[in-house]
């Protein structure tokens, strides 16, 4: 990219926003809430960078980073956009790169016999938090295709990145010791 982008425009100021390819929406309207839901859960993960984590945890996470911008950058794209963010879509192996990952941290961990609850070690309670917010994100964008297509592959990729966090939370908890707290009802 060239030139300096402008931090205000004041084009939003009468309550919509421009999306990829021109058009303006309502600032309420569901691809909006998609795709700012997208963008809260990679300002999310970028906090749990920010932690002391292996290198390789913090290289996964970074690329999940830029695929969460593709998304992003894909749910905000109208018809006349979707030619400019056709190469951001997400394909079988970015899914894969997920499952991969579940499935190493999986066979490091002990069985799990009850539902955790959120918390623990700080890096750890910030994937819970993640995992949430990708939840949420994983419904508006469901909701959204109800009204317009959206690539399959990308729904998928949030419900696996759900369950990505879900693991890694538990993940590092166990590389700092720190035990989880079983729900106890």
């Amino acid at each position: 990219m060239s030139g300096e982008f402008k931090i205000y425009t004041k084009t939003g100021d009468d309550g919509t926003t421009g999306l990829v390819g021109g058009s303006r929406v309502k600032k309420y309207d569901l691809r909006l809430e998609s795709y700012g839901t997208v963008d809260e859960l990679n300002a999310c993960i970028g906090v749990i960078r920010s932690f002391e984590i292996g290198a390789d945890v913090q290289e996964l996470l970074l690329k999940i980073q830029n695929k969460l911008f593709n998304i992003g950058s894909r749910l905000a794209s109208d018809e006349k956009g979707e030619e400019f963010t056709a190469q951001l879509i997400i394909k079988a192996e970015d899914i894969e790169m997920l499952e991969k990952a579940i499935d190493a941290y999986h066979e490091e961990l002990p069985e799990l016999r009850n539902f955790i609850l959120p918390g623990g070690e700080l890096s750890a309670a910030q994937c819970h938090m993640a995992r949430t917010i990708c939840r949420r994100a994983e419904r508006r964008i469901v909701e959204f295709s109800e009204q317009t297509p959206v690539q399959p592959e990308l729904i998928k990729f949030i419900n696996r990145l759900s369950d990505y966090l879900f693991v890694l939370a538990r993940k590092l908890s166990h590389d700092k010791g720190v035990d989880e707290t079983n729900w106890e009802y």
